[in-house]
C-alpha cells in the first residue's frame, strides 16, 4: 500500500487515522517517503529505533515515531515547488556583461540554447583558470526554474565555490562582476558541511553546495531527505568524476533536473563514458591567447649517449636508440627510477625556474611528479643537493604534516614540492610555474591535471607578461612528449576527436606508475650507469607553425571591437612570432655543482629512508605484520622486539657488514661509500629476507 505525503486533504487525514499504529519496514518507508534501505541504515545509526512485537518477533515502527520524519519530508516536497523564482525574475547581467570572461558569457548562452530544445545532460569543457566557479554562479539565471544543487569533488573546491556564492563574502562573484545589483531576496546559499546543517537550510536557500562524499556517502544522511523534484538544476564541478557510481546515484534521485558538468578533461582514465554531450568547449590555446592561463612550453632532456645495464648486458645507446626504446615499458621505468636521469630533469627545471626568477624577481616555484613515496624522497634529495629547499607530499602523510608542507610552499619557504598523486583538482598556487615530471604518464587525463597546477596566471589578462609562462620539464626516455602531443591535438582538433575520447576510445598505454604507498625495488630492470645530455627538445603549445594556433590569435579581440585578424595577416603574425622565438637565447644543459658535504649528507639521509622502505618490503615478502614478533621468535635476535624493529636491525647489520664498518659508524662514510650501499640495498634486503625465512621455517 502507498501513503501519500504531499498535498494532503482532510480526506487524506481520515485515511491516515485509519492506518495501524505499528508499521512494517516497507510500510514505514512508504509512509515517510524514503526507501526501505534508507530506513534500515537509519536503524543501524540509531537515528530511528524500531520495536519488536512479542507475538511475532518482527521489527515494527510506531507511527508516532515516524511522524516527525514524514512531516519533514512533506515540507521538503512542498518546498520543491518554490525556491527558484529568483532565477526567473532577477535582472541578471550575464551575456552582455563585459566584466565576465568570454567563456563565462559564451557558456551561459550555450546552456540556455541547449535546454531550450533538449533535456539531455550537458558537458562544458573549461580549462583551469578560466572561471568555472563564475560559470556555476551565473548558469541558473534565466535557465533554472527551481533550486540548484552544486556538487564538488572535494572540500577545497567546495570552499571556493561557497565563498563565490555567499552574498556576505568579499569573494561574492555576483557583486564583484555586477551580475546582480539587488541582494534583498538573495540568492541564499546553504552548505551541506556536517551535522550543523539541516534540511531547513536547504529549503530556505536557492543554492545548495556540497561535496559528493557528504551527499552520497554510505551513511546516506542527505540524499533520502530530498524529494525527486527538489532540485531543478545540478551543477557538477570536475565533471569527469560524474561517471562514478556515487554521482550516478545522485542523478537517479533527481531524474528531471537539468545536469551540467564542467571539466577541463572530458574523459576518464578508466574509459567510462561520461554523462551528456559536449555543448561548449573553450580551448586551452584560446585561454592562453587571452591571458586566462599561462603560456605553456615543454622541455625534455635529450641524451647524446646513455649507458645502461639490462639483464646483465651493459650497452651504449645514442639519442636515436633512446627515442625507439622509450616505447618499451621496462625502459621508461628504468629512466624514471634512475638517479642520473632524475638529476638531469632536476637540473633543467632549476635552471628554468632560476631564469624566470631573474627576469622579474618573482619567486617562482617547482612542482614535481614522482612514481611513489620512495621515489619522491629520491627526487627531493636531488633537489636538496642542488641547493633547492624541497619537500615531498603524499597521502600516506598525516594531514597535519601535509598542511605544514603546503604552508611552507605558500610562504615561499620551499622552492620545490614533490608530490605523489596529490595536489590535484582545486589546488591553486600561481607561483608554481615549472612542472618537473619524473614519471611516465600512462594516460592523458592525469597528465593534463598535473600540468594544470602550473597554469594559473600570476598577472591577470596579460598573456605576454613574463610571469605568465609555464614550463613542463621531463626526459625524452619517459616518452611524456606523446602525452604533450595528444593534449595539443585534443585541444586544437575538431569535435570528432573530442567525442572519441568521451566515448572512452583513448589508448590506455601501460601501467608505468605504481601505488604511492607500496615499497618498491630500485634495482629491478634497467639500470642507468651514465648519460651525457647534449641538448633540450623544446616545444611550444602556441606553436607559430600551427595554423590552428594562429587562427586563435587572429580571433583575439583588441580595442574598438576589432580582432587582431583585422590588422594583420596570418603570415605576418607567423613571421613576428618566429622573430620573437629566434631572439630568445638558446639554453644548453648545464650541470649544477654539488658541494661534497651536501652530497654526503643527502646520501646518508637517503640511505636511512630507503632502509626503512626495504625493511617494509621484506615484511611484505615474508607475509608478517609490522607489530608481530615472528622474526624475533625465529632466533636471529635477542629479545622480543616487534617485526619492524627486528627486520630493520638485521638489515642495518647487513649494510654495515657490506661497508665493513661497525655499529654507529655511518658518520665516517664518504659519499661514494654511501651511494654504493644505496645501489646494493635491494640485494642486501633479499639476503636478509631469505635468512629470516630459513630461520622461521626451522623454528616452526
Amino acid at each position: 500500500m502507498m501513503y501519500n505525503v504531499g498535498g494532503m486533504s482532510s480526506e487524506d487525514d481520515e485515511v491516515q487515522e485509519e492506518l495501524p499504529e505499528f508499521l512494517q519496514v516497507t510500510e514505514a518507508a512508504e509512509y515517510i517517503g524514503v526507501s526501505a534501505q534508507t530506513l534500515r541504515r537509519w536503524d543501524r545509526s540509531g537515528r530511528l529505533s524500531p520495536v519488536r512485537r512479542a507475538e511475532s518477533g518482527y521489527r515494527y515502527y510506531r507511527r508516532s515515531d515516524l511522524e516527525p520524519f514524514r512531516l519533514e519530508y512533506r515540507r521538503a516536497a512542498d518546498a520543491a515547488l518554490e525556491g527558484g523564482e529568483i532565477f526567473t525574475t532577477s535582472n541578471a547581467n550575464i551575456e552582455a556583461n563585459e566584466q565576465l570572461r568570454e567563456p563565462q558569457r559564451e557558456a551561459h548562452r550555450a546552456v540556455r540554447e541547449h535546454f531550450a530544445t533538449s533535456d539531455d545532460a550537458a558537458i562544458l569543457v573549461i580549462p583551469v583558470g578560466c572561471g568555472k566557479t563564475g560559470i556555476m554562479a551565473t548558469l541558473p539565471f534565466g535557465i533554472a526554474q527551481g533550486r540548484v544543487l552544486v556538487i564538488t569533488p572535494n572540500l577545497t573546491i567546495r570552499k571556493g565555490v561557497t565563498d563565490a556564492l555567499d552574498i556576505a563574502s568579499r569573494e561574492c562573484f555576483w557583486a564583484r562582476t555586477r551580475v546582480l545589483s539587488d541582494f534583498t531576496a538573495g540568492p541564499w546559499t546553504a552548505v551541506l558541511d556536517g551535522p550543523t546543517a539541516n534540511l531547513h537550510d536547504c529549503i530556505e536557500s536557492q543554492f545548495v553546495v556540497t561535496n559528493i562524499q557528504q551527499l552520497a556517502s554510505q551513511a546516506d544522511r542527505w540524499l533520502p531527505q530530498f524529494p525527486p523534484d527538489f532540485f531543478d538544476m545540478i551543477l557538477v564541478d570536475e565533471g569527469h568524476h560524474a561517471a562514478a557510481a556515487s554521482w550516478q546515484k545522485v542523478f537517479r534521485k533527481f531524474p528531471n533536473a537539468k545536469v551540467i558538468s564542467m571539466t577541463a578533461t572530458p574523459f576518464r582514465s578508466d574509459q567510462q563514458e561520461l554523462v551528456g554531450d559536449v555543448i561548449y568547449r573553450y580551448s586551452f590555446a584560446r585561454a592562453m591567447v587571452n591571458g586566462f592561463i599561462k603560456q605553456v612550453h615543454s622541455r625534455s632532456a635529450a641524451p647524446e649517449e646513455l649507458y645502461f645495464t639490462y639483464r646483465d648486458d651493459t650497452r651504449r645507446h645514442t639519442l636515436d636508440d633512446v627515442l625507439q626504446l622509450r616505447e618499451e615499458q621496462w625502459f621508461r621505468r628504468g629512466v624514471a627510477l634512475s638517479p642520473e636521469c632524475n638529476r638531469h630533469i632536476a637540473e633543467a627545471s632549476i635552471h628554468r625556474c632560476e631564469a624566470m626568477r631573474a627576469e622579474t624577481g618573482l619567486p617562482h616555484q617547482i612542482i614535481a611528479a614522482a612514481c611513489s613515496v620512495d621515489h619522491a624522497r629520491q627526487v627531493r634529495a636531488i633537489y636538496e643537493e642542488c641547493g633547492y629547499r624541497a619537500a615531498e607530499i603524499h597521502s600516506d602523510m598525516d594531514p597535519d604534516e601535509q598542511d605544514a608542507v603546503l604552508e611552507r610552499l605558500r610562504l615561499g619557504q620551499l622552492d620545490c614540492i614533490v608530490q605523489v598523486q596529490m595536489l590535484g583538482e582545486g589546488f591553486d598556487h600561481p607561483r608554481l610555474s615549472v612542472a618537473a615530471i619524473f614519471r611516465p604518464f600512462r594516460s592523458l587525463a592525469p597528465y593534463i591535471q598535473f600540468i594544470g597546477r602550473v597554469m594559473r596566471v600570476v598577472v591577470q589578462n596579460d598573456p605576454d607578461h613574463p610571469d605568465n609562462k609555464a614550463y613542463v620539464v621531463s626526459h625524452v626516455g619517459l616518452n611524456n612528449e606523446a602525452r604533450w602531443n595528444e593534449f595539443r591535438e585534443l585541444d586544437l582538433d575538431e569535435q570528432e576527436l573530442v567525442q572519441s575520447w568521451l566515448r572512452g576510445e583513448q589508448d590506455e598505454g601501460d601501467g608505468d606508475a605504481e601505488g604511492e604507498g607500496q615499497p618498491r625495488r630500485f634495482d629491478d630492470g634497467l639500470l642507468v650507469n651514465d648519460e651525457i645530455i647534449s641538448h633540450f627538445i623544446d616545444l611550444e603549445y602556441l606553436d607559430p607553425e600551427d595554423d590552428r594556433v594562429l587562427d586563435e590569435m587572429l580571433a583575439q579581440r583588441i580595442a574598438g571591437g576589432m580582432t587582431l585578424g583585422d590588422i594583420v595577416t596570418r603570415e605576418q603574425l607567423r613571421e613576428r612570432l618566429r622573430e620573437r622565438r629566434s631572439a630568445t637565447d638558446r639554453e644548453e644543459p648545464q650541470p649544477i655543482p654539488v658541494a661534497p658535504q651536501r652530497r654526503r649528507r643527502a646520501a646518508r639521509t637517503r640511505l636511512a629512508q630507503r632502509t626503512n622502505s626495504v625493511a617494509a618490503r621484506i615484511m611484505r615478502d615474508l607475509g608478517v605484520s609490522r607489530a608481530g614478533r615472528e622474526v624475533a621468535r625465529a632466533g636471529l635476535l635477542r629479545g622480543g622486539m616487534a617485526n619492524t624493529q627486528a627486520v630493520t636491525a638485521l638489515l642495518q647489520r647487513e649494510i654495515n657488514g657490506y661497508l665493513g664498518i661497525g655499529a654507529q659508524s655511518r658518520g665516517t662514510l664518504t659519499a661514494d661509500q654511501t651511494d654504493a650501499a644505496l645501489n646494493e640495498l635491494d640485494s642486501l634486503g633479499d639476503q636478509v629476507r631469505d635468512r629470516i625465512r630459513d630461520a622461521m621455517e626451522r623454528s616452526s
